[in-house]
């Protein structure tokens, strides 16, 4: 996987935890750190994406949508 170099602002009490976890040898170093949390936050992102569009329906759209379906309440035979 090719990488790029870039540069971000961190709050520096988020920073000094992120050397505290270096320190410990939790993390190689400060990049790593980073790309770890980062790529698990967008992992969460993905895995909320449907319960947020699910969100965005309406209900009684969507209840009106399944009657229209119903028609006679019986399926239709094949």
């Amino acid at each position: 996987m090719s990488v790029a170099k870039i540069a971000i602002t961190l709050e520096e009490g988020l920073l000094h935890k992120i050397d505290r976890l270096v320190r410990r040898r939790v993390y190689p170093n400060r990049s790593k750190a980073i790309q770890d949390a980062v790529a698990e936050r967008m992992q969460k992102y993905d895995r909320n994406r449907l319960a947020r569009e699910c969100a965005k329906l309406s209900k009684s759209h969507e209840q009106k949508l399944a009657d229209e379906g119903m028609g006679t309440g019986e399926w239709p035979e094949y």
